[in-house]
This record gives C-alpha cells, structure tokens and sequence, in this order.
C-alpha cells in the first residue's frame, strides 16, 4: 500500500501578506518543510496543489463575502500563486492546479502541471506552457491510482475551506484519508466543527 501525503494551497496570496491571507499561514508553511524533512521516508510520494486562477468568474469579487466569493487572488502565473518561500519542495514530486477558470476549492478538482513547468510561477527560458489544459490532462485521483496510493495524509490551507474540500474528496474517493491539524491553518477562529464533519465523514483528524 503506498501513502501520500498532499499539501494544499501553501501559496503567498494565503499567508501573510497575500491578498487572501490566513493568520498562521507562514507558520504553516514551515512547519511543514520540517515534518516533510523529518518524516519523508514514511511517504511513498508528496504532492502539493495550488490555487491557479485564469478567470474564475464569480469565485472573485469586487465586494465579496467571503463564503462563495473573495478577492482576487492566486492568478496564474503570479507572485501571489507561488509557493510560500517556507515551503521546501525538494520532495514535491507533482502539482496539481486547480481553479483556472471556476472555483475549486478540492485538490481532487485539480490537474498535473506540466512537467517543463516549474511551482513557482516562473517558466524556464524559452518554455511556452498553455494555460488550457485539454481533456486528457491527469487529475489528482488519477495519478494518485496509477501510483498504487491507498492512504493521504493532508495538510495545508485553509483548514475549513481547500483542506476540509481536498479531505473531503479523498475519503469518499476511497482513500484512507488522515488531517493533521497542527499542519493547517483555518480562516475560522474555531475549527472543532470543521473537525467534527471530517470525523463524521471517515476522516481521521490528528487535532492540536
């Protein structure tokens, strides 16, 4: 059984400073570099996925209320879309963008970056990578079957929104499906509910 272990969203436009900052975020970030380092050998693959926003319709708003819709934020290619400079990605195997032109909250509504692509936004020289991905691009699920994965650990931001959606997604996909609390960081001031749905759901919740 191969285990995986996704990290959501750890993007500057959610931690402190971006457009749509979560308070904890930068913490977040490194916290995770740490645990990566330190418990690497104990994954078979990590991927990380980003928020990858083209025109995403009414997911931005001028006047938003932050449920249903935000300020812009994540646009592709984007200082605001890059990883948190604390996130190390040296184990980061695959990305997977979501949101390019509807709201995405699920890592699952995610698809594989180019491999001549790079995380952070910027291209190599002289590359050319289309912003339409067609209908044979790899999903999330997809990859994570074809690599024999049976159980995700998640971790990432926001906790109550991508996290809570991408954990969400990956119990009712069939996947043994664990959130590591201590590794998130929410927008609500409580989270225990957020922790409760995900238990309800088949979800194991490492909590603080």
């Amino acid at each position: 059984m191969s285990k995986a272990l996704i990290i959501v969203d750890v993007q500057n436009d959610f931690c402190e400073g971006g457009s749509l900052a979560v308070e904890g975020g930068a913490a977040v970030a490194g916290a995770i570099s740490e645990y990566v380092d330190a418990n690497q050998q104990h994954f078979d693959h990590v991927v990380a996925t980003q928020d990858w926003h083209i025109e995403p319709g009414s997911h931005f708003s001028d006047e938003p209320d932050m449920v249903d819709s935000w300020p812009p934020h994540c646009r592709a290619r984007t200082k605001g879309a890059e990883l948190h400079e604390d996130l190390d990605p040296e184990y980061i195997e695959a990305y997977f963008r979501k949101g390019q032109y509807t709201a995405a909250y699920s890592g699952f509504e995610g698809v594989l970056a180019p491999e001549d692509d790079v995380p952070t936004g910027d291209l190599k020289a002289g590359a050319s990578v289309p912003e339409v991905l067609d209908e044979d691009a790899v999903g999330l699920d997809d990859w994570l079957q074809s690599h024999d994965v049976e159980e995700v650990v998640v971790v990432g931001i926001a906790t109550d929104y991508c996290v809570r959606a991408t954990a969400l997604d990956a119990v009712q996909a069939g996947y043994n499906t664990t959130v590591i609390a201590a590794l998130t960081a929410g927008i609500a001031d409580d989270l225990e509910g957020v922790y409760d749905e995900l238990e309800a759901a088949g979800v194991e919740v490492e909590r603080d």
